[in-house]
């Protein structure tokens, strides 16, 4: 039977993605009446400017006063798409204690404090829903930590950043140097005028934090990441995965240990076969690669930004909450019973890919990997040119611990035949 009396939302925040959001609402009221089965009523919209012109939303709903909004009495959900840690903790903080269930889009605050927002909303028995926080309108949250909830992730491997993927796309399909892309990037509106956030990786890092602590039940919050950007990838770096048959991306990689007792979280660039899936992932788009134990390998694809694929997410969730507030349930929430340590970067075993610039002259390359040796470092293959007295030397490694090879490198600039190193690039996928 369906419910007459509305289920009211207090939209946060009305930018790009709330604008999305409130449109939706709009267009779609009777499909989204239809599939809660009850009437969903925009009932007020917080924002900074109130003057400023906002096409499809009635300027009564507008308000400057969020917290007046949230405690008005009549809210059933809020829907935060305001980012940044303050006033939205604050703001969500305020919703719970209201009797108010909560969508967000914050990846930002759910990697740093989203240990204390679910148990918020464990004590006021609301929902704290976030498919918008990680990869857009791809469905990756729901799935992770409800269809794989009897399984057993070991892995997650992904590109989660759609402005470096446009840009390392750009470098590897046209030889662009970094800046170039950069700017392409810019015009054409999938990078900030300050992409500090996206290219040195603190996005990236954010999202990681949110899909370790589903994949592995364990916390793991933002600064348990290890974070690289992609600034210094050259279209030098390019070449050279090329004749690896590899290309590269910003790659964020989640893994439980193989003892099972700690997992590592990182984001970093790294060399891919093109044979792997996430090679052929173009443009800005998103995908993520989980391996579980049961189900295998499963890969998520899609659009991981925008106003209207993270609009498609957030209202999938507004869905779902506003269906549990129907049948006096609740839905998942935060799941860290396992309580794993989360290891340093210095313990993950990967394979490194080194561009040292060298003296062209007998015993280099012995010298070079004696160095390797004494490290426990063991190489795959070597790729030496030189010309006028100067040569280049490219060692990929097998897998090692990444502090064995942090210290390899380390050796490798005392040497005196070495000139200097070139790149370092880690290789993934295989």
């Amino acid at each position: 039977m369906m419910r007459t009396r509305p289920l009211k939302v207090a939209l946060l925040g009305c930018g790009v993605v709330g604008s999305e959001v409130a449109r939706i609402m709009t267009t779609h009221a009777d499909d989204l009446t239809a599939r809660i089965g009850a009437p969903v009523e925009l009932a007020g919209v917080a924002v900074r400017r109130p003057s400023k012109v906002r096409e499809g939303i009635d300027p009564a709903l507008i308000t400057t006063d969020a917290t007046a909004l949230l405690k008005r009495g009549d809210i059933d959900v809020a829907i935060e798409v305001i980012g940044g840690i303050e006033p939205a903790r604050t703001l969500i903080t305020t919703a719970f204690e209201n009797g108010i269930s909560v969508v967000s889009a914050n990846k930002a605050l759910l990697a740093q404090d989203g240990a204390a927002l679910h148990a918020a909303a464990e004590t006021h028995g609301l929902d704290l829903y976030y498919e918008a926080a990680v990869a857009g309108a791809i469905p990756l949250v729901r799935p992770m930590r409800e269809s794989l909830a009897g399984d057993k992730i070991n892995r997650v491997m992904g590109i989660v950043n759609g402005t470096t993927n446009f840009i390392l796309d750009k470098m590897d399909s046209t030889g662009a140097g970094y800046q170039e892309a950069l700017d392409e990037a810019t015009a054409l509106g999938y990078a900030e005028a300050d992409p500090t956030a996206d290219v040195e990786g603190f996005d990236a890092a954010a999202k990681a934090a949110i899909l370790a602590g589903i994949a592995f039940h364990t916390r793991v919050r933002l600064d348990d990441v290890y974070r690289e950007g992609m600034t210094e990838v050259s279209a030098a770096d390019f070449a050279s995965a090329k004749r690896m048959g590899c290309t590269i991306k910003l790659l964020a990689i989640l893994e439980r240990a193989a003892d099972g007792r700690s997992v590592t979280a990182r984001v970093h660039p790294a060399m891919i076969p093109l044979s792997h899936p996430l090679a052929s992932v173009r443009e800005a788009y998103n995908a993520v690669f989980v391996e579980a134990e049961a189900a295998g390998r499963l890969m998520f694809y899609g659009p991981g930004a925008g106003g209207a694929p993270t609009a498609s997410a957030v209202l999938g969730d507004l869905v779902a909450v506003c269906r549990n507030k129907l049948a006096r349930a609740k839905g998942p929430g935060e799941s860290a019973y396992t309580q794993l340590p989360v290891s340093t970067m210095g313990d993950v075993v990967t394979r490194y890919h080194i561009s040292l610039d060298v003296a062209d002259k007998p015993g280099v390359l012995a010298q070079v990997a004696t160095t390797f040796a004494e490290h426990g470092v063991s190489i795959d293959t070597v790729r030496q040119q030189g010309k006028d007295g100067e040569a280049s030397l490219v060692v990929v490694t097998h897998r090692a611990p990444d502090a064995a090879l942090s210290g390899t490198v380390e050796a490798l600039r005392k040497l005196d035949t070495v000139r200097g190193v070139a790149s370092i690039m880690r290789v993934e996928g295989e």
